[in-house]
């Protein structure tokens, strides 16, 4: 059998044109599997962008998803949204009112259609989301977080080529969020699905994505792996500027019963974080912000910060019209984010290639990794 060309396995997408006063220009491939975060301030073009390639709104250009041609103007070609096999949810899950929990999974079901390999039968979506006690309740009768589990398990019923997640928590409190990445990380790491993640929240995208395509103002800044585009200086996202940060992956490798701690270890240094649900051995994902990271050039004594990590400067940046500098720490391979004042860099005689210390005040565990990276 021949292989599988990676033009096959990408999916690209090249639209261009106006929506009343907004005008759309990006040329977008990424891959036809793991998470790929489309990430941006309102306005961007991030939904803009899913309206597009689910064929709910036509903008001129060109979509093929994994080898299939799903729009070609230059050829007249434009599957109409019935005809593409895709899985949408939405802000709100937008479940119907009149069926019951069953009632909504088997319309997705049907949906797929009889010449549809089953890459996910009924039983497995029911196991996988923990819908089995939910089935015989009205959508009426469920919390925000159990509507958006059925909505997941509705498109994911449709045997989707490609998964469309239109900032998919929003729309609920900080409980059902924190239980709703847990199930999409469940998604990520046991199925094949390609998932397209649009968020303007820089924490759910560190912790749930592959890759990772910044837009601003209907264009495309930046786009690849996301730990690479985490670590770039010259990107200052409009939102949450001040939550810039990097994600790292580590091992445990063991749990501190007395006090609580977990030891993780990343490129030879040990990073120490609350106890967390992991088994010493497994790989994590963390996500640390360069708000948390303090720098200094002598090894610090008597401090309170556990982590203190070895490292040296690989990129400094400073943010003009402000008092802010951003360092890029290497440290052995990983790199860290620090953000810290102009005067600080200076003092410390900052610059590339000069020995320091990382000091770690936060560290987010993001959970298990998953997928590609």
């Amino acid at each position: 059998m021949a292989p599988v060309s990676e033009a096959a396995r990408a999916i690209e997408a090249h639209f261009a044109g106006a929506v009343g006063g907004f005008r759309l220009s990006v040329a977008l491939r990424f891959p036809a599997r793991g998470v790929t975060a489309l990430f941006g301030p309102s306005g961007s073009g991030k939904t803009t962008i899913l309206r597009c390639i689910a064929g709910l709104q036509r903008l001129p250009g060109r979509l093929l998803v994994a080898g299939e041609t799903w729009q070609d103007d230059a050829r007249g070609v434009f599957r109409r949204p019935h005809q593409r096999r895709l899985g949408y949810v939405f802000q709100e899950a937008s479940l119907f009112p009149h069926l019951s929990v069953r009632g909504n999974l088997l319309y997705g079901a049907r949906r797929a259609g009889a010449g549809a390999a089953p890459a996910l039968s009924f039983a497995a979506a029911v196991e996988m989301l923990r819908l089995a006690p939910l089935l015989g309740r009205s959508p009426a009768a469920l919390s925000g977080g159990e509507r958006q589990r059925v909505a997941v398990g509705r498109a994911l019923l449709s045997q989707p080529r490609l998964l469309l997640l239109d900032e998919p928590l929003s729309a609920l409190d900080q409980a059902a969020r924190e239980e709703i990445v847990g199930y999409f990380e469940v998604l990520h790491r046991e199925l094949s699905i390609p998932m397209l993640y649009v968020s303007h929240d820089l924490a759910e995208v560190a912790r749930l994505s592959d890759h990772l395509m910044v837009l601003a103002a209907g264009a495309q800044l930046a786009a690849g792996p996301v730990r690479e585009i985490l670590e770039r200086l010259d990107l200052q996202p409009t939102a949450q500027r001040f939550e810039a940060g990097v994600v790292l992956d580590a091992q445990v490798a063991a749990h501190d019963a007395r006090y609580h701690l977990s030891r993780l270890r990343h490129r030879r240094q040990t990073i120490t974080v609350p106890l967390i649900d992991a088994p010493v051995g497994g790989q994590v994902r963390l996500r640390i912000r360069a708000r948390d990271v303090a720098l200094a050039t002598r090894r610090p004594r008597a401090i309170s910060i556990r982590n203190v990590l070895t490292g040296t400067v690989a990129a400094l940046r400073e943010q003009p019209g402000t008092a802010y500098a951003e360092a890029l720490v290497d440290v052995g391979g990983g790199r860290l984010r620090a953000r810290i004042t102009r005067e600080a860099a200076a003092e410390l005689g900052l610059r590339i290639g000069r020995p320091v210390y990382a000091l770690i005040k936060s560290v987010s565990f993001e959970g298990p990794t998953g997928g590609e990276g």
